[in-house]
């Protein structure tokens, strides 16, 4: 990637520390200045400070300050933030140790092999490289790990009390599940490679926080283990980061327009996630400095939309990890269809270049051609396919049936018309992967058909657009809790507003009630050539508004907005 960056025309790369940012008179970024005092002008500036901000470093009760173990930590700019009126707060995560794998016997640990059927994280077949796969091996946590770890807590940073950052709840610490998985007698650990070149082994699911001259004793407790030298030591590490709800769905400040946050600056952990948010903050940053609209990504179009959303409605005080469980909408959101969910958004806001979506094009009429082609093959009940299919699926064929109808048995796949003779045209062109996706299509059609319909459904409530002047304290059908979350996340839309914690569906109402009230009042102001409504905001007995557009309660607005 850096061979990338650095052979990219018009595009000069510099290194400093940023401890400062230059804000315009209309609460614009103009620029950043630096540790040794240069200024960079800019119109768009991401800040991405991953464990760096005021980072320090934990083995045991030593400390050094530092982003990771031999780096410097990134110092100045929380000051900065917080003279600028953000919030900020401490999060913690942490690293395992290394292993030389030489010193590692794998004869009794489990082999875990990489996948038979190679996938790719890319949809570009032009960047597949197949290589040999590196296997890992699986080992386990024994009693004698458990007791030192129980004998020694007070020795960890967090608990012997003197760290009290919340760390990632689905990446523990070792000691942390010791503690909290007090009934396990024991829990897996990975040793997993760390390159084709080097004897590093990453002892992945055994980070702590315990002293150095403790943490060989309790790697040899691992079966396979018992004689390991360690390259490097575990260790944790606390860092500054900005609560995201401080951020739109874009990334983008809601206090400074061009100033973007990402990565585990606004409170996640991960690779993935960090680079997720990188994607939409870089290309949300140039399309501000080009005065370009900026893109945001709706929550039921990609677990990122979901992310983003996740990160602007929701006050997380832990590192967030991305899990397909926090969509509700994981049938259309499959790893099959991400090129064809977001590769025409990326098209069309030029991150996509005609080679690729000449490619996407292609790969999409080839499924579409083989969709068709399995609804209108047929067979009839003395095949030998209708046999197999008879035998797999417990259900006979009656006189004949199409391709597209076997598909939708059970433990009936694409493969087995391929073992029949009943495969794509030759010549096609179709792969494997393809098929597959036309398979999903015709298996779950049902299913995805339902759910599109749930979300057209919920989707025009929740795309209304919320007034970004909208004062929540005036608004008195709101509880007081709701009137507190609303204005502290300002959400865009109702969708938003309704997945903030605090937020009830009844406030949920009351606020789409207050908005089509306004709508009415302006509408009625309008068209008296600029005379408000008879009824001012807040008004009826009893403290509940009335309609201004009506005089009539808000009843006729309840009745307009649900029915």
């Amino acid at each position: 990637m850096r061979r990338i960056l650095e052979g990219t025309p018009n595009l000069s790369i510099r290194e400093a520390m940023v401890t400062g940012l230059d804000i315009g008179p209309n609460d614009e970024i103009r620029g950043v200045m630096t540790y040794f005092g240069m200024n960079f002008a800019a119109k768009g500036v991401v800040l991405t400070t991953g464990t760096f901000m005021n980072g320090k470093i934990w083995v045991g009760r030593a400390s050094m300050a530092a982003g990771r173990a031999g780096e410097a930590p990134s110092t100045g700019l929380t000051d900065t933030l917080v003279g600028l009126g953000f919030e900020t707060d401490r999060l913690k995560t942490g690293t395992p140790a290394r292993v030389d794998s030489r010193s590692v016997n794998f004869k009794g640990l489990e082999e875990q092999p990489g996948d038979e059927e190679v996938r790719w994280f890319s949809f570009d077949t032009s960047v597949h490289i197949p290589r040999p796969q590196m296997s890992c091996y699986l080992t386990h946590t024994t009693a004698a790990t458990h007791q030192l770890i129980r004998d020694n807590l007070a020795e960890t940073p967090v608990y012997g009390g003197w760290v009290d950052a919340r760390g990632p709840r689905y990446c523990p610490s070792i000691e942390d599940k010791i503690v909290r998985f007090a009934d396990k007698d024991s829990h897996q650990i990975f040793l997993e490679p760390e390159g084709r070149t080097t004897p590093e082994l990453y002892v992945q699911g055994f980070s702590t926080g315990l002293p150095e001259r403790l943490q060989l004793v309790l790697l040899r407790t691992l079966p396979g283990l018992e004689k390991c030298t360690m390259l490097r030591p575990a260790y944790a590490v606390e860092y500054d980061y900005l609560p995201a709800h401080q951020c739109h769905a874009s990334l983008e400040t809601k206090k400074f327009k061009g100033l973007f946050f990402s990565g585990q600056l606004n409170g996640t952990t991960g690779y993935e996630e960090a680079a997720a948010q990188g994607l939409i903050a870089g290309l949300n940053a140039a399309r501000r400095a080009q005065g370009l609209d900026i893109v945001t990504l709706p929550r039921e179009s990609s677990y990122l939309g979901t992310l983003l959303d996740d990160l602007v409605t929701k006050d997380l005080r832990e590192p967030y990890r991305m899990l397909t469980s926090r969509s509700e909408y994981r049938l259309l959101l499959r790893s099959d269809n991400a090129d064809r969910r977001l590769t025409p958004l990326a098209r069309e806001v030029g991150l996509v270049h005609d080679q690729r979506w000449e490619a996407y094009q292609q790969k999409q009429a080839r499924i579409e051609a083989e969709k068709a082609r399995l609804a209108s093959t047929r067979i009839n009940e003395s095949s030998p396919l209708a046999a197999a299919v008879a035998a797999a699926s417990g259900q006979g064929i009656q006189r004949s049936a199409t391709l597209e109808e076997l598909l939708r048995r059970p433990h009936i796949h694409h493969k087995v018309l391929v073992q029949h003779g009943y495969g794509p045209i030759p010549g096609s062109g179709i792969s494997p992967h393809e098929a597959e996706c036309a398979e999903i299509d015709i298996k779950y059609a049902g299913f995805i058909s339902r759910q599109e319909k749930q979300l057209h459904q919920l989707a025009a409530k929740a795309s209304k657009k919320i007034p970004s002047d909208i004062d929540y304290h005036s608004i008195p059908t709101l509880s007081l809790e709701g009137r507190e979350k609303l204005a502290k996340f300002s959400p865009q839309d109702i969708g938003q507003a309704s997945r903030i914690g605090g937020v009830s569906p009844a406030d949920v109402s009351a606020l789409l009630l207050h908005l089509e009230v306004q709508r009415r009042r302006a509408a009625l102001a309008a068209k008296n050539g600029g005379q408000s409504a008879i009824y001012p905001a807040a008004a009826a007995p009893g403290g509940s508004e009335q309609c201004g557009a009506c005089n009539r309660g808000l009843s006729c607005c309840w009745r307009l907005i649900f029915r």
